[in-house]
């Protein structure tokens, strides 16, 4: 086995985490993605993974603007609505199993930890919390559909 290439040592070295954690902290980053070959790390604040196991590593949410980052839709005009986004890219899956109903339909009352939907992203399936409390009022994905970050799943009145 060479060491002559840029690549030394294990990928998951602890010390190695640490300092890109570091990295992030100190220029404000909420994502890291490192990709070597078929090796990748990546490092993302600001969502817990549900179901299944993955590579990520998950930090506390880090107080961040996103400026770069346009809404998917403009903000609701009605002061009550909140919109629940997608935290990640992946497929929506309204229900756990395609014979299950869904986690919630229009009508339901949610709270910030009720799970609304799951999100498969490379073969994880992770669980979403509401994060907020209110009535659905509208579903804006459909089951199956492909997501992207930052895009509006949900309408919550809030009241």
């Amino acid at each position: 086995m060479s060491t002559s290439g840029t690549h030394s040592g294990d990928v998951f070295d602890l010390r190695r985490i640490r300092r890109l954690v570091e990295l992030m902290n100190e220029h404000g980053l909420a994502e890291i993605d490192l990709r070597e070959a078929d090796v990748r790390i990546r490092i993302r604040k600001g969502y817990e993974l549900g179901v299944g196991a993955s590579p990520t590593v998950h930090l506390p949410p880090a107080p961040i603007e996103r400026p770069h980052a346009p809404p998917a839709e403009p903000p609701p005009s009605d002061e009550h609505l909140q919109l629940i986004r997608s935290v990640m890219v992946g497929t929506f899956f309204a229900s756990p199993n395609p014979e299950a109903p869904p986690f919630v339909k229009v009508g339901d009352r949610v709270g910030p930890d009720t799970i609304v939907c799951i999100i498969e992203a490379m073969k994880v399936f992770n669980e979403i919390p509401a994060g907020v409390s209110g009535q659905i009022v509208a579903v804006l994905v459909q089951n199956g559909d492909p997501v992207e970050y930052g895009q509006p799943l949900f309408k919550v009145d809030t009241r």
